[in-house]
């Protein structure tokens, strides 16, 4: 079995490019660096193509078993709308045509940022009006798939992944998950900042749920677009609390202001109804097992990424 994984120097892609590799799949990563590492891809055997989803030679992936979408721009700072739309939406269409006209199983990478401001729980026929470009992106990315799904034979599966946090991520930067972010802070011996007061929530889903379900949608009998989280939302608060748990430390958070009231995603929690019914997927880490592992996995790995 042959898959192309996109991204796959990226976070999640990299785990997912090493999880197929290790069941047995001949992997080929194409991705450009322009914010994924090769030290994510340590202990790869596979091919790695270093270019662009808008300008790469599509017919040198003829006969694959499946292609995996992770690339996108995630950084829902960058202004550019221009920039932001031709990588989603324009780097998602072009594969995706590939994909179906050679009746590739296609899964690809849609985001909880397609709720936007959505009361919680966010139900998939509930997405829509996003609140930035990167989550308007990924929206229109979903809407071009909902046509290709209509009235195409072969497999599509989006999966709207909630906030992913775990191994790999240390790359994404002001991007990475709130866990890698206070964790670090209190490992360097600070106090965790968080917004006053701390109850913002969020659905923290474990990287290795994630990358199950990549897995689960390559097995779908039916084409859709699918929420990825936990279907439990985890407050600011309770993640310190489990890190402090975790790390036998006794760290109180430091408040601060939000400065992004107005378009700041106060609650979000996945509802997994149709995930569960379109693929089988619950997640099977709970949070506090889940930072348990991934505290574990940086103290043996942080020689390796510093």
């Amino acid at each position: 079995m042959k898959a192309l994984v996109t991204g796959g120097a990226g976070f999640i892609g990299s785990n997912l490019a090493l999880t197929l590799e290790e069941m047995g799949w001949e992997v080929v990563v194409l991705d450009d660096f322009s914010s994924g590492h090769f030290k994510n891809l340590l202990g790869f055997r596979g091919d790695v193509i270093a270019e662009s989803i808008l300008t790469v030679d599509l017919s040198y992936f003829d006969g694959f078993d499946a292609i995996f979408h992770q690339a996108a721009i995630t950084d829902t700072t960058l202004m550019d709308q221009k920039r932001m739309m031709e990588v989603n939406v324009e780097g998602l269409r072009r594969l995706l045509s590939f994909a179906v006209e050679r009746q590739i199983p296609f899964i690809y990478a849609s985001s909880a940022g397609t709720y936007g401001l959505s009361p919680a729980p966010q139900r998939e026929e509930k997405a829509g009006r996003p609140a930035n470009i990167y989550g308007f992106s990924k929206w229109i990315g979903d809407c071009v798939a909902r046509k290709y799904m209509s009235k195409c034979r072969s497999l599509v599966v989006g999966l709207r992944y909630f906030n992913v946090f775990g191994p790999r991520e240390q790359y994404k930067g002001k991007m990475a998950s709130m866990v890698w972010q206070l964790a670090q802070q209190m490992l360097s011996g600070k106090r965790p900042r968080i917004f006053k007061w701390g109850e913002q929530k969020r659905d923290q889903v474990y990287v290795k749920d994630v990358i199950r379900a990549n897995l689960l949608a390559l097995e779908s009998k039916e084409n859709g677009i699918v929420n990825i989280g936990t279907g439990k939302a985890i407050s600011f608060n309770h993640i310190i609390e489990v890190l402090n748990k975790v790390l036998g430390t006794n760290y109180a958070p430091e408040y601060f202001d939000n400065p992004y009231i107005g378009f700041y995603q106060e609650h979000t929690e996945a509802d997994l109804t149709l995930a569960e019914r379109l693929l089988g997927y619950r997640p099977r880490w709970s949070f506090e097992e889940a930072v348990k592992d991934y505290i574990d996995w940086i103290r043996n790995n942080e020689k390796i990424f510093d």
